[in-house]
């Protein structure tokens, strides 16, 4: 005789498993939604969801990085606090669940998560101290208490007596009230916190609109005429500040008052240790300088490079009036590190900066006070140099040093310490896998070898000779340069690839690299279909 097997349910059924699941889930959120408030009393990167995404960062191989960037460009920051938030669900509704059968274990774990924010708060490199804990702690509380008070709307009550049919039971109703007024709660909570959160950088902004920049003493050249190829899908000579690419580790865009911001300048070889204000900034004489930045995450064809109009203070002066000597001159130091306001940490050859390139703490970017994506209110750029090694955001301190005694940030992780930019072109248009009309087609593209200047640019059909593309006028030698070429397109798929000379004679290297340590390298092709 066979026995017929039952799969036993859950004590009260589906409806109060899903319950629990929504108490975990509604735990979470105000957790989430209290922290957020609280980190507006303490500060925003203090948050958990900042805290816990800029560990992450500070934590990922340098390879996963760099895919992250390849892969989601821009959008990368978003894409990682949307996955911490998807598994911070997650794990929200497995504790609920848990806490059906464990209440007090199942309600400590939202504050071991808790405890793990606070951590993370408080490892920040940017961290104020044992204050950014708050916002984990006291949300994980409020959550730890909630989960405990729902869940307690889930326990069961035994049948009455002699029904041996009654089904056990369970507080329906109280439930959807305690979670309806949670959940109501939790998003007023959340409200209040986002409306104070955005209106904590009132008084950065303000100071920003209140900047005036000054005429520069020593003003950029105009661009020149045709430094603008008229070919369609070319990339504008001057980038504006909306289209120029962000890659920083930064979850949230410091946001910083002009009025208090100071700059330390202090290490080795440092005589004269100074400390700056913006006005004193502005009240210096300044130059105005087209410049290309370069992203070490660039891969070769890629888009994370852009030309603006810089205006700023010279760097090496700054530096000599403090009693800096390079190196070559004797100096102890060779190595400037800058630091941002968020932590961050970047290494420049003191070499470099005081070689008599135009090196600079930027105030403005195309006429107007830096965004604040870009770095309001100073930055530092070091044209020919990638921007892991030279272009510090937000920056608050400069230190003289050594490459012996200190890595910065990148290095760490290992990035090469020295990274001028490698000769490197793109092909714009065409586009990849486009289909082109047989006959004459144009392709153009840019080229660039910041503080090496460009020379030559060819281009290659197939396994065809190098032919002599057409430069645009070249703005100066730390801008990218445009071009063009005449292609008299036959029918069928063509691949399309291009190099450029620089200014020493070196031809661009058709040698593949990552990025990774020093920037990519090799030829950029496109494949497309003539018809």
């Amino acid at each position: 005789m066979k026995t017929a097997w039952k799969v036993p349910r859950p004590h009260g059924g589906w409806r109060r498993t899903a319950a629990g699941a929504l108490s975990g889930a509604l735990a979470g959120f105000a957790a989430l939604a209290v922290a957020e408030l609280v980190s507006t009393a303490v500060r925003p990167e203090a948050g958990p969801v900042v805290a816990v995404g800029g560990a992450a960062i500070d934590r990922t191989p340098a390879a996963v990085k760099d895919w992250a960037i390849q892969e989601f460009g821009t959008n990368d920051k978003l894409v990682l606090k949307s996955g911490i938030l998807a598994v911070l669900g997650l794990l929200a509704v497995a504790l609920g669940l848990f806490a059906l059968y464990r209440r007090r274990t199942g309600s400590a774990g939202v504050l071991l998560f808790g405890v793990i924010g606070a951590v993370a708060a408080t490892s920040r490199p940017d961290s104020t101290g044992p204050v950014d804990a708050l916002p984990s702690l006291v949300g994980a509380l409020v959550g730890a208490v909630l989960l405990y008070v729902l869940v307690g709307r889930l326990a069961l009550r035994p049948a009455p007596a002699g029904d041996a049919a009654a089904e056990t039971g369970w507080d329906r109703r109280g439930f959807l009230i305690a979670a309806g007024a949670a959940a109501a709660a939790s998003a007023a909570v959340g409200g209040l916190g986002r409306t104070l959160g955005a209106s904590l950088g009132k008084d950065a902004v303000a100071s920003r609109k209140a900047v005036t920049l000054p005429a520069a003493a020593s003003p950029a050249d105009a661009v020149p005429k045709g430094a603008q190829v008229r070919v369609a899908g070319v990339s504008p000579f001057v980038t504006s500040a909306d289209d120029f690419y962000r890659v920083d580790t930064a979850l949230v865009v410091p946001k910083v008052n002009a009025d208090t911001w100071r700059l330390r300048i202090h290490g080795k070889g440092v005589t004269r240790e100074r400390t700056l204000s913006f006005a004193d900034l502005l009240g210096r004489e300044l130059i105005e300088r087209d410049i290309t930045l370069t992203c070490v995450s660039n891969e070769v064809g890629g888009p994370y490079v852009g030309n603006a109009r810089w205006i700023g203070v010279r760097l090496a002066d700054l530096l000599d009036e403090c009693g800096v000597r390079p190196p070559s001159r004797g100096g102890p130091a060779d190595q400037l590190v800058a630091r941002s306001v968020d932590g961050m940490t970047i290494g420049t050859p003191v070499d470099d900066v005081m070689d008599g390139r135009d090196a600079m703490l930027a105030l403005g970017m195309n006429g107007e006070p830096l965004p604040f994506a870009h770095g309001f209110p100073v930055r530092m750029l070091v044209p020919g140099l990638y921007g892991y090694v030279s272009a510090c955001k937000w920056i608050q301190d400069i230190e003289l040093t050594t490459f012996d005694d200190y890595d910065p940030y990148w290095v760490k992780r290992d990035w090469a310490r020295k990274a001028p930019i490698k000769t490197q072109s793109r092909i714009d248009t065409p586009k990849p896998f486009g289909r082109p009309k047989a006959g004459t087609v144009m392709v153009a593209g840019v080229a660039w070898a910041q503080h090496r200047g460009i020379d030559k640019v060819e281009v290659r059909v197939d396994d065809g000779p190098w032919q002599a593309a057409e430069l645009a006028a070249e703005d100066s030698r730390d801008t990218w340069r445009q071009w063009s070429f005449r292609w008299r397109a036959t029918p069928g798929n063509h691949t399309l690839t291009v190099r450029a000379t620089d200014r020493t004679g070196a031809i661009q290297t058709a040698r593949r690299t990552r990025t990774i340590p020093d920037g990519a390298s090799g030829r950029h092709s496109v494949v497309v279909t003539v018809d």
